[in-house]
């Protein structure tokens, strides 16, 4: 046997997925019955779904469901070519040019997946050997990997401290003015707190740096109507680069590049996940059309999640759990400990009359020593929900000296 399939074979048998499914601990790949509402069917069970990113409740709208439905009609079922060959439909340019009025940029490019989006667009944009990158310690896998496929030098990557405005800062100094990108996450995928953007920007200004900001988790739920973390902190001139998915708040799979046109070209044309890749099916376009006509004109869904997240995070504080800086749709409660985190998943999952779905978070998604159970919250969800949701956490942390 050839030794690629040796080592599938060892962690069959011997791999932590493996032993986490014997100690009955192992947490992933639920299978959910229905849509993904703030109660779901999963493996025959009736839970309260805290693990879900879909934070307006719009998988579910009825006008979105329609949209899709109507491009499907209207267009067919997929594109079957990239965007630089046949696979550019007019409703791609339109939800561009849409995404560009929403965000407030010049122009726009839409990828396929979110995690498309960062590979090709970190790449492609620090594509010189003597050209630099400053990322925060907790940013998103894609955005590592990103970096990984950049063709700077190694000794080119600073990683500082996360959320470190001085830290950052120390870095910037050693670096030659003119050559860095700071890259960060808008709002941290995890944690669930917000970049200090402000301090980074000027720190940008100060270092001749450009900024990138992934704004998966902020776009729809933090800025006015939803439109991101610059928007949030008024500086939308000043952050040359803005990342955004559809998965989340747009309730559907995708992602983008906001920027100049400029930018936009460049990686039209250099970013090789979009370049090599179909381009998003036509009802995931009028699925994100759809949720940005409702969400320019109604920003209760935005205030909605950010109050039931708000809700639940003073609760949680309340009986004792220790949630970290987070003040967006995402709230951590911090075990500390691998197995154990395991377990709370599990005992928080299998809780009676009804459950919580929820994410274990472990190394290396966080750091050692810092694993948590991560929660986040739909708009639709009703206080009778949160009210239930609050008394199983307290119940199992308590049972589990968590708290």
């Amino acid at each position: 046997m050839a030794q690629f399939y040796k080592k599938c074979d060892r962690y069959l048998r011997f791999g932590e997925a493996t032993l986490l499914k014997k100690t009955g601990i192992y947490p992933y790949f639920h299978q959910i019955t229905g849509e993904q509402n703030p109660i779901v069917q999963m493996d025959d069970n009736e839970v309260i779904m805290l693990g879900s990113n879909n934070y307006l409740g719009m998988t579910s709208h009825p006008k979105v469901k329609k949209a899709a439905q109507k491009a499907i009609e209207e267009y067919g079922v997929g594109t079957t070519g990239s965007r630089l060959l046949n696979g550019t439909m007019d409703i791609h340019i339109e939800l561009e040019e849409r995404l560009a009025r929403f965000v407030g940029t010049e122009d726009c490019l839409v990828f396929s997946t979110g995690m498309q989006a960062n590979l090709g667009a970190i790449s492609a944009m620090i594509s010189d050997k003597d050209e630099w990158v400053l990322s925060d310690q907790q940013n998103h896998a894609s955005i590592i990997d990103g970096i990984k496929l950049a063709k700077m030098k190694s000794s080119n990557k600073r990683i500082y401290k996360h959320n470190d405005m001085e830290d950052l800062e120390k870095h910037l100094k050693e670096i030659p003015k003119g050559k860095g990108l700071i890259v960060t996450d808008g709002v941290f995928s995890m944690e669930g707190d917000i970049v200090k953007l402000d301090i980074l920007v000027e720190l940008a200004e100060k270092y001749g740096a450009g900024v990138y900001v992934d704004d998966a988790h902020a776009v729809g739920v933090i800025g006015p109507h939803g439109r991101g973390t610059a928007a949030h902190f008024d500086l939308v001139d000043k952050v040359g680069i803005t990342m955004g998915t559809f998965s989340k708040s747009f309730a559907t799979i995708g992602g983008y590049i906001a920027a100049s046109k400029a930018v936009c070209n460049w990686l039209k044309h250099k970013a090789r996940s979009f370049i090599f890749s179909a381009s998003p099916p036509p009802a995931n376009c009028a699925t994100v059309i759809a949720v940005l006509d409702i969400i320019e004109k109604d920003e209760s869904f935005r205030k909605n999640v950010l109050s039931v997240a708000g809700r639940m995070r003073e609760g949680l504080i309340d009986v004792g759990f220790n949630v970290g800086d987070s003040s967006t749709a995402i709230v951590p409660l911090i075990v500390g400990e691998r197995r154990k985190t395991m377990k709370f998943f599990r005992d928080l999952f299998e809780h009676k009359p009804r459950g919580i779905f929820s994410n274990p978070v472990v190394y290396p998604a966080t750091a050692k020593g810092e694993e948590l159970i991560r929660s986040s919250y739909i708009a639709t969800m009703t206080n009778e929900i949160v009210d239930e949701a609050l008394h199983i956490f307290e119940d199992v942390g308590r049972k589990m000296k968590i708290i």
